[in-house]
């Protein structure tokens, strides 16, 4: 994982990507007890195009270059499959500027906040986000108020007292 890491950190430096952060299953390795996961989710911040479409292409073609294989909607990095995901909206672009920086084995990485985690899972709505939220929000520390505030910011309040009446 360090190396696919120091990976990441390259495309940052390199201006292939302005900003990333670790959101998904991975990321609540940093929380709590490991999750059945395939893949390290990372969201992140582009370059500014004069293109309206998204394109991750620059990113995948410097990897190739460097002699890693692309599979599927992934590409895998010293054996890690990552899916690069651009900040799609408000929520996940607040939490790839508010993710905190820690340190993996000696190398530095950003990781969504757990209160962002949550809000992604709640706003996602999948049958494993909502199991995986009831196992976080049980085992991880979570600052209440500030899930609330997030919850609140991101109009997320029906969805979340649903998931709390079940």
């Amino acid at each position: 994982m360090e190396k696919t890491l120091k990976v990441l950190n390259e495309l940052e430096r390199r201006g292939l990507i302005r900003r990333y952060a670790i959101g998904g299953g991975i990321a609540t390795f940093f929380y709590t007890e490991p999750v059945l996961t395939y893949d390290l989710d990372v969201f992140v911040f582009l370059p500014a195009e004069e293109s309206k479409i998204i394109s991750l292409s620059p990113i995948y073609d410097y990897l190739k270059r460097k002699g890693y294989r692309e599979d599927k909607e992934h590409i895998v990095v010293e054996g890690i499959p990552i899916q690069f995901i651009p900040a799609y909206n408000l929520l996940v672009e607040e939490a790839v500027r508010e993710a905190r920086e820690v340190k993996y084995k000696g190398v530095k990485t950003r990781v969504v906040q757990a209160e962002h985690l949550v809000a992604i899972m709640l706003q996602t709505g999948r049958a494993k986000d909502k199991v995986r939220m009831v196992l976080f929000l049980e085992e991880a520390k979570i600052n209440r108020s500030r899930l609330t505030e997030v919850i609140k910011r991101h109009h997320l309040n029906t969805q979340w007292n649903r998931f709390q009446k079940k």
